[in-house]
């Protein structure tokens, strides 16, 4: 068994103007470093005298986010996987939300030119974290930090689609939380809220 904690990472200037990042790679601001110590005094408050991994996305945003929080845990980071990236969203990358519905229409039934497709996503995503639990010695929890629409596909898959209800969203430095046992996953702390 494994307790798994997924969280997003922190602002970004593309967070905070709108902006659709996917896989461009966008740093964190002064916010969302101020978002991310604040998740890393939670966690570490909460992993406090267990044994914990940190792990990441490559992308310069999640790993920042990543390296906040395993300094509170009093760890280091043990791996940026690119399988936790965030969905590429092709041509709308770096456009704000009334451009894309102007241009592609509704978010969840776009069809948009070089963009990542969802099962893909999932797929991914879903192979990746099996592949860090697996790394991960028995009785040690992880915790992942990626990105909102790769970790509401993990959502989606480990509740058979009851979360994330429509119009919830995931905040910047959200955390959800996960036991998994086996191929049995279990939701024990989700972090979703209306928009």
């Amino acid at each position: 068994m494994t307790i798994l904690t997924l969280v997003r990472h922190g602002e970004t200037a593309w967070n905070y103007r709108g902006r659709i990042q996917g896989s461009t790679d966008i740093p964190l601001n002064d916010t969302g470093r101020v978002q991310a110590q604040g998740v890393a005094e939670t966690l570490a408050a909460e992993y406090a005298g267990r044994e914990v991994v940190v792990v990441s996305s490559d992308l310069s945003r999640a790993a920042e986010t990543a390296d906040i929080i395993a300094s509170a845990l009093g760890t280091t980071v043990s791996r940026r996987h690119p399988g936790l990236q965030e969905r590429s969203y092709g041509e709308a990358e770096g456009m704000d939300a009334p451009t894309f519905a102007a241009t592609f229409g509704p978010w969840h039934v776009a069809d948009v030119p070089g963009a990542e497709a969802w099962p893909v996503v999932r797929e991914r995503a879903l192979a990746a974290i099996a592949e860090i639990v697996a790394e991960t010695p028995a009785g040690v929890d992880v915790i992942a930090v990626a990105h909102g629409a790769l970790i509401r596909e993990v959502i989606s898959f480990a509740t058979d689609g009851a979360f994330p209800r429509e119009g919830e969203r995931l905040p910047n430095c959200s955390a959800t939380t996960f036991r998994l046992d086996g191929d049995a996953w279990e939701l024990l702390a989700y972090a979703g809220v209306a928009s």
